[in-house]
């Protein structure tokens, strides 16, 4: 798929976090959160100059406490994406990470206390022009709608959303990104459709508590296709269970699958059977690994036999057939040479390198 066959994104207002502008169809922002502690200032940049190289550009970093919010000043100093600060409960710890630089802050106001506090936040954000993510999770759903709803619903987690952001309108701000998650993947969708048709505001898409890396990438892949694939959403992220670097990884091949997002080099493999000469599995693990930095917006073919492998690896900028114990090297659908197996790698980097 390309951009001419991307799915219409719906137009929502543009907000501006750091350097970044999300919503009024620019493109769609990948954004990540750590899970070192915040306060731990060397381990929380190391984490993030990865997810940067990785393609993440927009992180975020929990503050419970004063010691991560005061953190956040030198952190800002040494990364280069704009940073999201996680607030729970403590209202003060959103106005300290304000004052510490943060670009965003995420809060759910719900939870943060009555009225004079959410108005002591939207002051120090207003002073400063920084927008508030106002976050609702099933998981913290109030005993009110669950109530009335009988259980968590889609339509419960758009209204829980929409108060919370009556709340920040009524002291006059508007500079607001929503999010509303929930770990059931269809309940997500039917939320995203339902809240899309009620606010032009910026949405925050993501699957939360999907799971680890199997079981979080497919669930993730499936909602956040569903909810993109209808035009909704401006900024995603991938919640795993494990390095956040992997989230990366799945939200730009999401992205480029959907047409959403062009570069890179795309690796495409078949499943293997018993013609297999190769050590095929292997081989395309290598190869997707390898491409990661070569800058080139190309589709490289790995195949691991002679009967099917040629064909497909043509329909490919650049491919590989595997052989027996050798491969096929091929380029604009011709062979231009026959590798033994240990070569094919760096045969294959090669022409990519000089790529023309």
């Amino acid at each position: 798929m390309n951009e001419k066959n991307a799915p219409a994104r719906s137009r929502t207002r543009e907000i501006r976090i750091g350097d970044r502008v999300i919503g009024g169809g620019n493109p769609i922002a990948i954004q990540s959160m750590t899970n070192t502690k915040t306060a731990d200032v060397e381990a929380t940049v190391n984490q993030i100059l990865k997810l940067e190289a990785a393609g993440c550009e927009i992180i975020r970093c929990t503050v419970p406490n004063q010691e991560s919010a005061d953190a956040l000043r030198e952190i800002k100093k040494r990364i280069h994406i704009p940073l999201v600060a996680d607030i729970h409960f403590d209202y003060r710890m959103a106005i300290e990470a304000i004052r510490n630089g943060a670009d965003k802050i995420r809060i759910n106001p719900g939870n943060i206390g009555g009225t004079e506090r959410i108005r002591a936040v939207v002051d120090a954000a207003r002073e400063r022009d920084v927008p508030i993510r106002v976050g609702v999770n099933s998981g913290s759903l109030e005993k009110s709608l669950l109530e009335k709803y009988g259980h968590v619903t889609a339509e419960a987690l758009v209204e829980s959303a929409l108060d919370k952001v009556r709340l920040i309108e009524e002291t006059g701000y508007d500079r607001i990104v929503i999010s509303i998650k929930s770990s059931d993947v269809m309940m997500s969708v039917k939320a995203h459709e339902l809240i899309s048709e009620k606010t032009d505001y910026p949405l925050h898409v993501g699957i939360t508590e999907a799971g680890t890396l199997f079981s979080g990438n497919i669930k993730s892949a499936i909602g956040l296709g569903l909810i993109l694939d209808k035009g909704i959403g401006d900024t995603i992220r991938v919640s795993l269970t494990g390095d956040p670097v992997e989230e990366i990884r799945t939200a730009r091949l999401i992205l480029k699958t959907l047409g959403l997002r062009q570069g890179g080099i795309e690796v495409v493999s078949c499943p293997t059977c018993g013609r297999t000469e190769i050590d095929l599995i292997g081989l395309a693990n290598k190869v997707e690994q390898m491409v990661e930095d070569i800058p080139l917006n190309l589709k490289v073919a790995v195949m691991g036999c002679v009967v099917n492998g040629p064909g497909e690896a043509r329909e490919a900028d650049i491919g590989i057939a595997g052989g027996k114990k050798e491969g096929l090297l091929m380029k604009h659908g011709e062979i231009i040479a026959k590798v033994p197996e240990d070569e094919l790698l760096g045969a294959l980097r090669k022409e990519l390198e000089n790529w023309s």
